[in-house]
């Protein structure tokens, strides 16, 4: 059934296809951090550990909201890994050692690109595309990047 929502078929097409590079991004990032979680090595090792899983668990919370904004345009929401590995921005990268600092650094990259991307899209969302309750979603989505990316940001100093 369509979506009578007050936008144009057209705009929420184009806010959905946005939305599906983004959830593709936040799955990409997701397995990045279930990674760092299973394979982390180190001194550090137990408060890393948990700490990448209290990161995971936030990651897949944004992933269901994603999908679920997606589907609340009228929209079918990527779901398969081929359809992830299409869309994603992100890449998937090997080192040689499995320590805390690899994973922050790799990981903080991914959130600040994320950041980008959503505080790119804000206004145009808004402004564009007519679709002020997406531009809304994805500053909040923003917001917890922000949190995410300060997190990692903070092992590092």
């Amino acid at each position: 059934m369509n979506a009578n929502i007050g936008i144009t078929d057209k705009n929420r097409k184009a806010v959905a296809a946005q939305l599906a590079r983004l959830l593709a991004d936040e799955f990409t990032l997701y397995t990045k951090t279930r990674n760092a979680h299973w394979n982390i090595e180190g001194k550090d090792f137990h408060s890393m550990h948990l700490f990448f899983e209290s990161q995971y668990e936030q990651l897949d919370e944004v992933m269901d909201s994603v999908a679920e904004r997606i589907r609340q345009l009228g929209h079918y929401a990527p779901a398969t890994l081929k359809e992830f590995l299409s869309l994603t921005r992100l890449t998937e990268k090997s080192r040689a050692k499995n320590d805390s600092q690899g994973f922050i650094s790799e990981l903080l990259a991914d959130h600040e690109s994320l950041i980008i991307f959503l505080r790119e899209n804000i206004n145009p969302f808004a402004a564009d595309l007519k679709d002020a309750g997406t531009s809304d979603f994805i500053t909040g989505l923003m917001e917890d990047h922000e949190k995410m990316a300060w997190m990692l940001r903070a092992h590092l100093a």
